[in-house]
């Protein structure tokens, strides 16, 4: 349902719209998750190993996709918030046709860099040809995600977050069943795992246009709306392309920290990769806060209502670094029973590994909590420039540790390696925010002049 996040109590409509998006983004990390579980109990730890060989290479190429549509859709939400209801039309039409666009081009290039990168990544030999395979699927089935983040980011652009929420569930239910057929039934191996996730997205991106079609005639735009103009396209572009490229220069981070990672050998790599799972996770929660700020932002500054902006960030810290505190000690005390449900027992030493990983990274979960709320409230008033740098400076603190801290301490130096990526990104996040907000307060107070 088409929701107004101009009016109401900011913390209200916060977490209200919050709560669909945490749950949504929990479900879309169960299908990763279900391939990590499915593939390690059915196939082993060196399938386990090919999964965690290939997920910074698909989170380079993912990552752009969720990043550029999220840019593309807060020009929609903008548009929403001023009740311009011809903009809205236009820019779900621009959505479309640039989401294509980036989608074959995406889909080209994934294909021809996925067994090349690997092999420049170093991964080990024994699981190479598993890990091309997996990638390779996912990347051609890059439209299936670009289809669904577009059709779900529109909908959450006009305040409504469950609906999204519901084809991710029936989506993540069929992921399972699909895996546990292609992988337990017809054992068609690695291969199945990237088939099941493919078709699950696709199912859940087509779930959301039938829904657009039926449902919310204010994203209706006619065939000649297809044939968007220079200007329309620069407007959406300025905003998902740095949005996108923000997203791989994080993954780049993490693709210069995979190789020395795959150098300390086939326990340390599987370890990582399960532990990484529950880290995402623990971690979406933190995203959906500040996801729910970009929708809620762009709302507002669209509709020129700058003091609720101020509130609406003051009152999301408290809510999301209170829960960023919670699950951190969560993670620490139970990590050792969670890596073993990936790996099942008699591997001690793979759930040490995974151990000390959520250890370091759930100890500096307040701090990615409020690089998440600055970093997208900063998207949804439209800046780019800033957030990307941020980004890059990601990518600097991930190659650090790859470089300087995997070989002078080995395996516990790569799990520092997000911690320093976060610090490294929040504080000009944090500095530019607060300049910024500055600025719209002063023209809260002109508006105020104004009405005297």
């Amino acid at each position: 349902m088409v929701k107004d996040l101009t009016t109401g109590s900011p913390a209200k409509l916060i977490l209200m719209f919050t709560l669909p998006l945490i749950v949504g983004n929990i479900f879309q990390q169960l299908y990763l998750l279900s391939d990590t579980l499915i593939v390690g109990r059915f196939l082993g730890v060196r399938a386990l190993a090919a999964i965690g060989c290939s997920g910074c290479l698909m989170f380079l190429m993912i990552g752009f996709v969720i990043g550029f549509t999220g840019g593309l859709t807060i020009c929609t939400g903008q548009r929403f918030g001023a009740k311009d209801m011809e903009g809205m039309r236009k820019s779900a039409a621009a959505c479309t046709v640039l989401s294509l666009t980036i989608a074959i081009i995406a889909t080209i290039i994934g294909l021809f860099i996925a067994r090349p990168m690997l092999m420049f990544l170093q991964t080990p030999a024994e699981v190479l040809d598993m890990a091309t395979v997996f990638l390779s699927i996912i990347f051609l089935g890059i439209f299936a995600t670009m289809l669904f983040n577009t059709s779900s980011n529109l909908i959450r652009a006009l305040g409504d977050s469950k609906t999204p929420l519901y084809f991710l569930i029936l989506g993540c239910v069929l992921n399972i069943i699909l895996e546990i057929t292609f992988i337990g039934v017809f054992n068609w191996g690695i291969a199945g795992a990237g088939f099941a996730t493919v078709l699950a997205q696709f199912i859940n991106g087509s779930g959301c246009v039938i829904y657009i079609k039926k449902k919310i005639p204010e994203l209706h735009f006619k065939w000649s709306d297809l044939k968007i103009s220079r200007q329309v396209a620069w407007q959406h572009l300025r905003v998902g392309l740095p949005m996108g490229f923000q997203s791989s220069i994080i993954a780049i981070g993490a693709i210069i920290l995979q190789v020395p990672l795959n150098n300390l050998g086939e326990i340390a790599v599987a370890a990582y990769a399960a532990a990484q799972k529950i880290d995402m996770i623990a971690m979406m929660p933190l995203m959906s806060f500040g996801m729910a700020m970009a929708a809620y932002t762009a709302q507002n500054y669209g509709a020129g209502k700058f003091d609720r902006i101020k509130s609406g960030v003051n009152k999301c810290i408290l809510m999301s670094g209170g829960f960023s505190i919670f699950i951190g000690i969560f993670n620490i005390l139970m990590g050792p029973e969670m890596i073993e449900i990936f790996v099942g027992e008699g591997q001690q030493q793979v759930v040490d590994y995974g151990h000390i990983y959520l250890i370091v990274n759930g100890s500096c979960y307040l701090i990615l909590s409020l690089l998440f709320i600055y970093r997208f409230t900063l998207q949804g008033l439209g800046q780019s420039l800033i957030p990307t740098f941020a980004g890059i400076m990601e990518l600097i603190m991930r190659a650090m540790a790859g470089l300087f801290l995997v070989g002078q301490f080995g395996y516990i130096g790569a799990c520092w390696a997000n911690p320093m990526a976060w610090i490294g990104s929040c504080v000009p996040l944090m500095i530019t925010f607060y300049i910024t907000r500055k600025s719209l307060l002063k023209k809260v107070a002109l508006q105020n002049i104004a009405k005297i």
